[in-house]
């Protein structure tokens, strides 16, 4: 209930959207449908869906799934296809009430521009560049496990990848040393050897991802330390042994622009103030996480620093189900997850009853 004024009753509901359209990427495709097509059927909106070219059986069988289970005739539809054909028509039609799109920010900006031409809303995640940021009075043996499971993560296909690992001078030394031991242990492989990383989701991402390497190596990036390739791996896979690099000059593309593969870029900061500007130095603010045990200046850091969700003394990509996720930025606006994604499938409308 809202006070207003004498002999009025007021009151908000959340109501569906109508007909929702659900535009994911390949690198998570059934966590991608769970997490937003539920939310958008929970919320009684009907939904399409057009799921990644390069990862579209795990969403279409899903979908056969929840037909069989009984879910009504025209709740769900699958459209697979090309991304500028299938995409593209889904995101300007007019039929659509609101689009949900995970991916690239160039394709973000074509979505967010077909939505504008119908009036609709949308939510958009885009990527990231997330930092760690590590205080020189971190506990590193807590630390650097979990710096070395964010970015091999998924073989490092994750947005939330924790792709920079910014130190403070006084320990970078101890960071690299670190790195040195702990990389060449990582391995790439087949995915029943228990390995640290998989393969690559196609030879043009395995392309991608070592040409910035190959620019790196050209500019000179000292190679702090590179994992293997396991011996079980397919020789015609699309495996890439993690690299980290660095100290990485803060201007360089290694620093500034998504790999989206295993691929972790070093750069120092002198103190408190640097380690903010460093890690909001970029154009993407989706993830960070903050490593130190002052209370006090982590959770100042943490809110200084521009995106969407923070970790302190811990690190998830992208988290659990019930965080709220998504960027600031050039990372896209709106919210996965929690019961800010039941909200965003959904229009605020105010009842306003006058009453004797």
């Amino acid at each position: 209930m809202i006070p207003f004024s004498a002999g009025f009753f007021v009151t908000t509901e959340h109501v569906p959207h109508g007909v929702t359209g659900h535009i994911i990427p390949w690198n998570y495709p059934a966590q991608m449908f769970g997490r937003t097509i539920s939310a958008a059927l929970a919320m009684g909106n009907a939904c399409v869906l057009k799921p990644a070219e390069d990862a579209c059986l795990t969403p279409m069988r899903l979908c056969e799934i929840l037909r069989d289970a009984g879910l009504p005739a025209g709740a769900l539809n699958c459209v697979p296809g090309r991304g500028d054909v299938a995409g593209a028509a889904l995101s300007a039609h007019r039929g659509i009430d609101f689009i949900s799109f995970t991916g690239s920010p160039p394709v973000g900006v074509a979505v967010q521009t077909s939505a504008a031409q119908n009036h609709i809303g949308c939510t958009l995640e885009l990527g990231g560049k997330s930092p760690q940021i590590v205080f020189e009075d971190a506990d590193l043996d807590v630390t650097m496990p979990i710096v070395l499971k964010a970015i091999t993560q998924n073989a490092g296909q994750t947005c939330s990848a924790g792709a920079r690992l910014l130190v403070q001078e006084s320990i970078a030394d101890r960071v690299i040393e670190r790195l040195r031991t702990d990389f060449p242990k990582l391995t790439a492989g087949m995915q029943d050897g228990d390995h640290d990383l998989g393969p690559l989701i196609s030879p043009k991402q395995k392309a991608r991802v070592e040409r910035f390497c190959q620019q790196a190596d050209a500019d000179g990036i000292p190679l702090i330390a590179a994992g293997q390739i396991a011996a079980d791996a397919a020789p015609d896979g699309n495996f890439v042994a993690p690299r980290a690099y660095g100290p990485v000059p803060r201007d360089h593309l290694l620093a500034q622009e998504e790999v989206f593969g295993p691929v972790l870029a070093l750069m120092t900061f002198k103190d408190e103030a640097d380690a903010i500007a460093l890690a909001n130095d970029t154009e993407y603010g989706l993830v960070a996480g903050v490593w130190s045990r002052d209370g006090s200046r982590a959770i100042r850091v943490a809110r200084l620093i521009k995106v969407g969700q923070v970790f302190v003394n811990a690190y998830g990509a992208g988290g659990g189900i019930e965080l709220p996720f998504g960027g600031m930025k050039k990372s896209g606006h709106g919210r996965e997850k929690g019961f800010d994604a039941l909200y965003e499938f959904t229009a605020t409308r105010t009842m306003v009853i006058k009453h004797d």
